[in-house]
């Protein structure tokens, strides 16, 4: 019988528990590829600090400044924030701890984990990439947009600054005049029309589409060049970066905060923001847009995290990361959230509007409020180039980890092909950037923001809470949150605590049903603005969906027909079994404190030894 024997690391032999090496897919396992059994070493972070930067680096992004505070607002202020820190400690923190937990001890990625905990699903490790990819074909896009503002504010005034350029329309309103002198009751702002016009050269629809915008062209090549040299040589490499890319961001979040606070009408904006709305706590949508902001936020069923922890060592404490990872991402909601509303409040004061007027969710808080403050600020250029530069950093943080997510997917099941075809690493991760870049040119057309739109909403808004669902079931019903549990105590020396376990069992997956199914009744078609996608982009938009939502029973089936058995129950509970051995099933020989005892075992049961390290 062939076995594959995946031992703790030198490191990890340091510690006082019972050292256990792990049997992996044995003759009559259900995961039958054969690009498993390579016998290199796994990369690891050069440290927890790189690890823990990283994630937060990922889990701290675009969505804590855009999304966090518009929810928050629209959802009871202050009380808000009631069902966000509930959802926060019941689900969020759980599944991460979960999560991290599963890519630290079967040291793969989403789909190579789950095909280990439980073949049956593994569809759901396939669903987590494909989410991961769409998300890197407009994120990337995100980043080109912040680079067009960024070049845009070097000058001695930044380039949206009036009515009087080229690309304004006769509706343009710069709020210097009389407001009587309006041309129409639509008239935009110098910043709205810069965004449109000269950096979208947005169409009136989603059938006028167009062809890709050159400059744009030009700063999304740019974008994916940065995030190619930031993987390129794995997480050596990405493990460097993110010490300017996740600290650098909070230093410049702070100035502008400060500078927030300070600007007239400030203090509307606060009250707009934290005050509560008790009322709006019996609203079911207020809760399920605290869970929404949580799982966006903090990243689970993207791949991610699964695929960041297992570069970590064994041993690595698990429950520290996900407390440390929680608390910042939390602190940063409130601050970007603090810093948004302060703004906004000085917008409503300068254009006589209410905060309710002028907020806007998305790439429009961004793109087209948060610019129309800096215009107006003194040292402007100065300003736009702080803010550009601090949005640029949360972008690029959780577009080179989620492509990392697809890379690290590729390397573990196609490995030795990988290796056959591509010699090196960066080989691959060049030919990922580069086809990941085609799908991203459609966003970057006159009809792009369209697109941009269907893909964010059906990409992962209609399908993060179903892949979550089977997710919860295939790694806590059916390998089990107490074996799960076992297996950190194997790895770290201390089990989860029993608050884990029931959240596992019982709490989460039951809230997360509640919030899905709710989803489903107040489901509305997508919008863009005022604009109502024709039926055709709505189809096209469910195709996207169903990409990641078929994934799931598609990898079941797969797993059915490739599972030996004589009967159709014989191969349905084979495939439930897991591929990776906890202590609970290893024999007694497996189970040893001394390496020469190792080496015994191997060599009595004919394993390759270059398979171990020692």
């Amino acid at each position: 019988m062939k076995r594959e024997i995946i031992p703790l690391s030198k490191d990890d032999y340091s510690s006082t528990q019972s050292k256990l090496e792990l049997k992996m897919s044995s003759d009559d396992a259900t995961d039958t590829s054969s690009e498993d059994t390579n016998s290199e070493v796994r990369e690891n972070w050069g440290g927890r600090m790189e690890f823990l930067l990283a994630c937060i680096g990922y889990s701290v992004g675009l969505g804590n400044v855009w999304r966090f505070g518009y929810l928050c607002a629209k959802s009871g202020g202050g009380a808000f924030l009631i069902p966000y820190f509930i959802n926060l400690l019941i689900v969020a923190i759980p599944l991460m701890y979960m999560e991290f937990s599963v890519g630290q001890f079967t040291q793969r990625g989403p789909i190579g984990a789950m095909s280990r905990i439980c073949p049956l699903f593994k569809g759901t490790g396939i669903a987590t990439v494909v989410l991961s990819f769409f998300l890197t074909t407009y994120y990337i896009v995100i980043i080109a947009w912040d680079l067009y503002f960024l070049f845009s504010s070097i000058g001695k005034e930044v380039r949206w600054q009036g009515c009087n350029n080229s690309w304004n329309t006769i509706d343009c309103w710069d709020g210097s005049l009389d407001p009587s002198l309006k041309t129409s009751n639509d008239s935009r702002s110098p910043t709205e029309e810069f965004f449109r016009f000269k950096i979208l050269n947005q169409s009136s629809s989603f059938e006028d589409f167009g062809l890709p915008k050159i400059d744009l062209l030009l700063l999304v090549i740019l974008g994916w060049i940065l995030v190619y040299f930031c993987i390129w040589k794995g997480v050596k490499s990405t493990g460097k970066v993110v010490y300017v890319t996740a600290i650098f961001p909070y230093l410049v979040l702070i100035i502008i905060l400060v500078r927030g606070v300070t600007l007239d009408g400030s203090i509307e904006g606060l009250k707009y923001f934290l005050i509560p709305k008790w009322g709006d706590l019996l609203k079911p949508s207020v809760w399920a847009n605290a869970a929404i902001q949580n799982f966006n936020s903090i990243g689970v069923t993207f791949g991610g995290l699964i695929s960041m922890s297992s570069y970590n060592k064994r041993s690595n404490k698990i429950l520290g990361n996900v407390i440390a990872i929680s608390i910042v991402d939390a602190f940063t909601s409130l601050i970007c959230g603090s810093t948004v509303f302060s703004v906004l409040g000085y917008i409503a004061k300068t254009q006589s509007k209410s905060v309710d007027d002028v907020i806007e969710s998305g790439p429009g808080l961004i793109f087209m409020v948060l610019p129309e403050a800096i215009r107006n600020m003194t040292l402007s250029p100065l300003w736009g180039i702080l803010f550009f530069t601090m949005i640029f950093m949360l972008g690029i943080d959780s577009q080179f980890t989620m492509v990392e997510t697809v890379v690290t997917t590729i390397e573990d099941e196609f490995h030795m092909k990988v290796k056959k075809y591509f010699k090196k690493r960066e080989i691959l991760v060049l030919i990922v950037c580069v086809f990941t870049f085609f799908f991203s040119l459609p966003n970057i057309c006159p009809g792009g923001i369209y697109y941009f739109t269907i893909v964010d909403f059906f990409s992962a808004g209609v399908s993060l809470f179903y892949i979550a669902f089977f997710e919860i079931i295939a790694i806590v019903w059916i390998y089990g949150a107490n074996r799960l549990a076992k297996n950190v105590f194997l790895m770290t020396g201390s089990k989860p605590a029993k608050y884990f376990i029931v959240c596992w069992y019982v709490i989460s997956p039951l809230f997360i049903t509640i919030i899905w199914l709710f989803n489903w009744i107040r489901y509305e078609p997508i919008k863009y603005g005022s604009y109502e996608f024709p039926a055709g982009a709505q189809i096209f938009g469910w195709c996207i969906a169903l990409v990641s939502i078929l994934a799931v029973p598609l990898g079941a089936i797969h797993t059915y027909v490739k599972s030996p058995g004589k009967t159709v129950a014989e191969k349905f509970f084979t495939s439930l079994k897991p591929t990776i051995l906890d202590i609970d099933q290893a024999p007694n020989e497996y189970i040893t404190n001394k390496v020469g005892n190792r080496a015994d075992f191997i060599k009595r049961n004919d394993t390759l030894a270059e398979i171990v390290e020692f």
